[in-house]
């Protein structure tokens, strides 16, 4: 999916920004299952809604980035959702390779068992060889 950015900006309309950012729940078109949470300025909403590609706001890093830009595995944007406030996107996305930085497909690998934290996911890729040493 892409829009024009006369497009972009009518849906940005729509959005209200906090602190100059916006949650974005990012899921699988097919699946539904939720890949990752992150946020997007102004910026990203309009790269990813233009490009049909995951932009979006590193908090720590203090920059846009493009996901998968180091990776190779991208999201493609397929359709979107803005909640009933405005302050949130559910994004669904054909995802290629893993979304998660760690190797697995989704961020959400993990489940509390028992009390317990436990893996439940499967690595797709080795980081390493993705990213090199991470840390």
């Amino acid at each position: 999916m892409k829009l024009s950015p006369e497009q972009a900006q009518s849906v940005l309309r729509n959005l209200r920004f906090r602190g100059g950012l916006i949650t974005a729940v990012v899921c699988d078109s097919k699946t539904k299952e939720v890949l990752m949470v992150a946020h997007q300025n102004r910026e990203a909403v309009v790269r990813t809604l233009t490009e049909g590609r995951m932009y979006f706001w590193s908090r720590e890093r203090k920059k846009l980035w493009l996901k998968g830009e180091s990776s190779g595995h991208f999201q493609l944007l397929v359709r979107l959702f803005i909640d009933c406030d405005g302050d949130a996107i559910l994004y669904h996305v054909r995802q290629l390779g893993g979304a998660c930085h760690e190797g697995y497909r989704s961020c959400f690998h993990r489940e509390v068992r028992g009390g317990k934290v436990r893996i439940i996911g499967r690595k797709v890729f080795d980081p390493s060889k993705v990213y090199g040493k991470l840390g």
